[in-house]
């Protein structure tokens, strides 16, 4: 196999995540058959696999994270200011869709949002510059990635 072809299967590996909005779980499918059906062939390419999953597994725990903050900004969304004797009783108890949730839940529900854009923006810049390094033969290590394989 040519180092071209190395470089085209790494390459491929990376922009694979971008699958996801063709395939259900294409992010983790499209890299983790290109990289257990070629790991052997070369470094280059186990290296690179390996990378492309870790970053695709880590985006999935901060997205999880994100989303047990987002959690509470609901809650205050929905049930207001009811307490929980309300919650039991169902005392002139309502759930509000249409109220916007006061002040806490704009705040919170912005921040966290901006946050998900912010990261939206970076992954595909990480993602495009990973496949350019990939297809110029150069090694590349993703920021924020947490390494689960090594």
């Amino acid at each position: 196999m040519s180092i071209k072809n190395h470089k085209n299967i790494a390459t491929f590996m990376h922009l694979g995540a971008f699958s996801k909005y063709f395939i259900p779980f294409g992010n983790y499918i499209v890299p983790i058959l290109l990289w257990t059906t070629n790991k052997d062939k070369s470094d280059f390419i186990d290296d690179h696999g390996k990378e492309a999953i870790n970053f695709q597994l880590s985006i999935l725990l901060y997205t999880v994270i994100l989303g047990i903050f987002s959690f509470p900004f609901f809650i205050f969304h929905v049930f207001g200011d009811a307490t929980i004797t309300d919650l039991f009783h169902f005392n002139d108890f309502s759930i509000n869709f249409s109220d916007a949730g006061g002040f806490r839940t704009l705040i919170g529900a912005s921040f966290i949002g901006i946050i998900a854009l912010i990261g939206f923006f970076l992954e595909i810049i990480f993602v495009i510059t990973a496949a350019l390094k990939a297809n110029k033969g150069e090694s590349y290590r993703y920021p924020l990635s947490i390494r689960f394989i090594k």
